[in-house]
């Protein structure tokens, strides 16, 4: 696996426009595949999921296929009732016409501002300047806080084929999974079943995006979805097992893992990406749960902000959790700079630390010593920023 310069895959098209959704910036787009594509996906747990994510939802659910998929900013298209469904299932429908495709082969998707109609005379107006190019701009019209588009590709080689994994995402604030505020879509011309592919997202996505947090609030649009069309491995069998599979599924962690840690390090307002390494738990549940409550402690995210070296509040965030822990046997580590041992703290030089933690990478390894488990989490410091821009999100 080699990561490379950000690339489609054999097969695919997409595109981005300004279609007025917004006052400047591209705000609508979409990702086309030449062929159906075998899908998976998966979606948000707020209660209020919005009218596009469910949409999709159930239209992968059917035969886990998609060919399209339609995406916009700055309107969410969530608590919408009767119609906002109608407006998805239109949009759905008017990209299938446009494509010449089943309507069942197209997915929705929208970010925004909750509890606003879709425009549809932009939409409609938009979805005709839309055209199955190579340019990168959808990569860019998803985006709504973010600072910059999130992208990376991976070549693999499977049957001595070579493939291509590519992947882009938004996300910023409101990021606290079990999905966030976030938008993923990662395309490949490897060849791999649908339900296979389904059941692979989700082991990934429990190891990635479900282990990021900015600010502990889930929002109700997001989802991530895979779209395979197997346009490298046309002679191929399906990758389904052995070693072949597990070359495609590394890579498809790494472009994951990768994208998870993008929104981290991009959270509203942020200064630094913070990871947590938990090892010596007692089950692999307990290492990432105790991973995760390190990230998401706003207390530890103000001091690493503030670069104090409070330790305490990481230990408190432990013992927050429900793990197993053997309470006098904890260690702790900031940026390699061990400061607690059988939880207690150690004598360390504050201002050599304090530099350390000026960083714009904190890693925090914790050692349980009581198991064999380990668990990673990425979030961010927490900042006035984060406030400033959160106060004004609708101005």
């Amino acid at each position: 696996m080699e990561e490379i310069d950000f690339k489609w895959p054999n097969g695919f098209f997409a595109d981005g426009i300004h279609a007025g959704l917004r006052k400047k910036r591209l705000d609508m787009g979409w990702v086309v595949s030449e062929v159906p594509a075998q899908s998976a996906g998966v979606y948000t747990t707020n209660q209020f999921q919005a009218a596009p994510t469910k949409l999709t939802k159930e239209t992968i659910n059917k035969k886990h296929e998609l060919q399209a998929i339609i995406m916009n900013s700055a309107v969410a298209n969530s608590c919408t009732g009767i119609e906002g469904t109608e407006n998805a299932h239109e949009e759905q429908a008017l990209v299938a016409s446009k494509l010449g495709i089943d309507k069942d082969l197209v997915g929705v998707a929208s970010t925004g501002v909750i509890g606003i109609q879709l425009p549809m005379d932009k939409i409609k107006q938009g979805l005709a300047e839309l055209q199955k190019t190579k340019n990168f701009k959808v990569t860019e019209a998803v985006l709504t806080t973010d600072t910059h588009s999130k992208t990376i590709s991976v070549s693999f080689e499977v049957f001595g084929k070579t493939c291509t994994i590519s992947g882009f995402c938004k996300g910023s604030g409101m990021i606290k999974p079990n999905m966030a505020t976030m938008l993923g879509f990662v395309v490949t011309d490897a060849k791999v079943a649908g339900q296979k592919l389904q059941e692979t997202l989700v082991e990934l996505t429990n190891e990635t995006f479900n282990q990021i947090t900015v600010d502990g609030d889930t929002s109700t649009n997001d989802m991530v979805v895979v779209m395979a069309n197997g346009q490298a491995m046309q002679d191929e069998p399906e990758l389904s097992e052995g070693s072949e599979y597990e070359i495609f599924k590394a890579a498809l962690k790494h472009v994951l893992g990768f994208l998870a840690k993008e929104i981290a390090r991009d959270g509203e307002g942020a200064t630094k990406l913070v990871e947590a390494n938990v090892n010596g738990a007692h089950s692999k549940e307990d290492a990432q749960h105790v991973a995760k409550a390190i990230v998401g402690s706003n207390l530890v995210k103000a001091a690493l902000f503030g670069e104090d070296a409070n330790w305490g509040r990481i230990i408190d965030a432990i013992g927050s959790t429900n793990a197993k822990l053997k309470i006098d046997s904890v260690d702790i580590a900031l940026n390699k700079t061990k400061i607690v041992e059988h939880s207690l703290g150690l004598d360390f030089d504050e201002e050599a630390l304090k530099e350390k933690l000026k960083s714009d990478e904190i890693i925090i390894d914790v050692e349980l010593n009581n198991g064999d488990f380990k668990g990673q989490a990425w979030g961010c410091d927490l900042t006035y920023k984060y406030v400033q821009i959160n106060a004004s999100y609708r101005s």
